[in-house]
């Protein structure tokens, strides 16, 4: 197999990671594992949330892929499939964590639309302090109407 393979696995998997977000977001996060997000959406006092455990419960899969992708013949594809959810992961807390929440203080002004965009489609999903109702799950794909709006 060549890199180029193993590069497209990569980028597929980040791609399809978003929607792995999205529905996990929705249905998971605003569904029968709310006690654990609730947190995140009504803030307690400190800085770790129970939200936090979510990054485990993604890095379960990644790490998965790893091992099997290592140590068993004819499945190193999927160790790239864990490369991918990796690079998510950061991709992740870089821009959810480290940008949106500003949890620590790093990037705070920009004047990049799409930037712009994607914190007020977050600050539009945290509006709602309950599982109900919800909107803007998705992190890295943003409704068209929040790019027309950022300036």
């Amino acid at each position: 197999m060549t890199i180029l393979f193993y590069i497209l696995i990569t980028l597929g998997t980040f791609l399809a990671m978003e929607f792995v977000a999205w529905f996990a977001h929705k249905y998971v996060m605003h569904g029968f594992l709310w006690y654990l997000h609730k947190d995140h959406h009504q803030h307690e006092p400190g800085f770790w949330e129970k939200n936090d455990a979510f990054f485990l419960i993604f890095a379960i899969p990644s790490a998965s892929c790893y091992i099997i992708g290592s140590a068993v013949a004819g499945m190193f594809p999927l160790f790239f499939v864990g490369v991918g959810i990796s690079l998510y992961g950061i991709a992740y807390f870089l821009v959810h964590d480290i940008f949106i929440h500003q949890r620590f203080k790093i990037f705070t002004r920009t004047k990049n639309r799409y930037l712009k965009a994607i914190r007020k489609a977050h600050k539009v999903h945290h509006k709602h302090l309950g599982p109900d109702e919800g909107e803007c799950f998705g992190m890295l794909v943003v409704p068209p109407k929040y790019i027309k709006e950022a300036k």
